[in-house]
């Protein structure tokens, strides 16, 4: 059962978030051949300063080897 938990910068619309979401989910079902009631998604904003501080060294560069695609910027 995937789930998909997605963090953003604030700012981003009730509306993108939503569009984000299903094709997320579209795209993985496709790709794993799950159907539409094996996802969960979140969505988590975070502030400039909580990303700068929290998610990149915290999240994005602790689980590093995790990364199947690594940010091309650096904090």
């Amino acid at each position: 059962m995937p789930h998909i938990k997605i963090s953003l910068l604030e700012g981003k619309t009730e509306e993108q978030k939503q569009l984000l979401s299903q094709e997320f989910v579209r795209i993985a079902k496709e790709i794993l051949n799950y159907g539409d009631d094996a996802f969960s998604v979140a969505i988590q904003d975070f502030t400039k300063e909580e990303w700068k501080e929290e998610v990149y060294p915290n999240v994005i560069m602790k689980e590093a080897d995790l990364l199947y695609k690594k940010p091309g910027y650096e904090m």
